[in-house]
């Protein structure tokens, strides 16, 4: 499995709009629309020219999974996009585990964030496990003291500090 910054073939893009629709609608039944998220058709500008990254991972050329760093300033980064296919959770594979420490080390080498956040749909309690396991607390919205555009499902906010 390989781990790519190259979102820019249309058909890794095709495969990554598959994996986040799959990811969001067709297991968590969230019905979101792309339309409701451009950022995913403007990878290099939303996050790669403001000092963030995305990452997919392939699996024999394939997309399997994504995880985006959206730099909001020179001190706060949201985790956005972070998605895998169900047969790449969990052991063998670990592949949010992999995809995250990939994030975590770009943030820690590669900025000056200090603040992570992210959203995530309050039915997602899976994802609400992993991310309280990589020390990820929930706060409030009256406790964010940054705003972004997500596609918001009852969403629960979360926010770690990040120590180098």
């Amino acid at each position: 499995m390989k781990i790519s910054c190259d979102v820019t073939d249309p058909h890794r893009l095709a495969e990554l709009v598959d994996l986040i629709m799959y990811c969001q609608n067709t297991e968590a039944h969230l019905d979101i629309k792309m339309a409701e998220q451009p950022d995913v058709f403007a990878i290099p500008a939303y996050y790669q020219a403001t000092g963030g990254q995305f990452w997919v991972a392939l699996d024999s050329g394939h997309v399997v999974g994504s995880i985006g760093l959206l730099k909001l300033n020179e001190q706060v980064g949201v985790l956005k996009k972070f998605f895998t296919y169900p047969s790449y959770r969990g052991r063998p594979q670990r592949l949010g585990q992999r995809l995250y420490e990939t994030f975590l080390n770009e943030v820690k080498t590669q900025t000056k964030i200090t603040t992570i956040i992210l959203d995530t749909p309050r039915a997602e309690t899976r994802s609400h496990y992993f991310y309280e396991k990589q020390g990820f607390q929930q706060i409030s919205r009256a406790d964010l003291k940054v705003a972004y555009p997500f596609p918001d499902r009852d969403s629960l906010i979360y926010q770690k500090t990040v120590t180098r």
